[in-house]
């Protein structure tokens, strides 16, 4: 009985919380005075109409570095956390392989590992080259429309998830996506440079032309900053999940 009271309290508290969020909100009949000098000076200056790339990249280019470098951290960590699981399941692998060795001499059916369902294959065959390209789509379009490095990465990944779920038995190259990662993070890091020297500032992207306004090939470093982003993040989430899936 005392559950159910705390319960329905602890509810009820969330209730006038919420309301009181929700009757109090406003809309804005005009951008603040900080909002507006992005939204209205951001695009001529950068050459990128997807103001938010535009500003995660070159305004707020050390905060989105460190979220990078967070990122990093994750895979590091969770590839650290579970390495003794993944040696653990490699000794439990070779002890099964020693045990369907010894069932199969004395004519045991031996157990075989659950292959993917016909459904997973074939939303695999039909989805993955879509997935992989519409990730690079978004990738390299982040400064012309909606989209970005961080967005196309995490699209990437979920085309790698689903191969490994129609895959179980195949492996990933980490040792390659773990290169990849970091060459894509040293050249992020020089081309911050290449803006502090010939730019305003570290990563500044107007070292480069700046191009026609809307143009693919136009924002000056913003596309090869952005590429450089999605490549990062496509091979850390799937160096997570491969850790996760050992």
């Amino acid at each position: 009985m005392m559950r159910r009271a705390a319960a329905l309290l602890t509810v009820l508290l969330f209730a006038v919380v919420f309301w009181r969020l929700v009757g109090g909100y406003a809309q804005l009949e005009a951008l603040r005075p900080l909002a507006e000098y992005y939204v209205t000076r951001g695009p001529f200056e950068l050459g990128a109409p997807n103001i938010v790339t535009g500003i995660l990249i070159t305004y707020r280019g050390f905060d989105t570095l460190g979220e990078v470098a967070v990122l990093f951290m994750v895979a590091a960590s969770v590839g650290v956390l579970l390495k003794e699981e993944s040696n653990a399941a490699n000794v439990a692998n070779e002890a099964d392989k020693i045990d369907k060795t010894d069932a199969a001499d004395a004519g045991e059916a031996a157990p075989t590992r659950r292959a993917a369902g016909e459904i997973v294959q074939t939303g695999k065959q039909v989805l993955l080259p879509m997935i992989f390209t519409f990730g690079a789509y978004v990738i390299v379009n982040g400064h012309l429309s909606a989209g970005g490095g961080f967005q196309g990465g995490a699209i990437v990944a979920s085309g790698v998830m689903l191969m490994l779920l129609a895959r179980p038995r195949s492996t990933l190259n980490v040792a390659l996506l773990s290169v990849v990662e970091s060459l894509a993070g040293v050249i992020y890091v020089c081309i911050g440079l290449l803006g502090l020297a010939l730019a305003g500032g570290f990563l500044d992207p107007r070292f480069l032309p700046r191009g026609e306004f809307g143009a693919f090939f136009s924002a000056g470093a913003i596309p090869l900053i952005s590429a450089l982003l999605g490549i990062k993040v496509g091979a850390e989430l799937s160096v997570i999940i491969d850790r996760f899936r050992s």
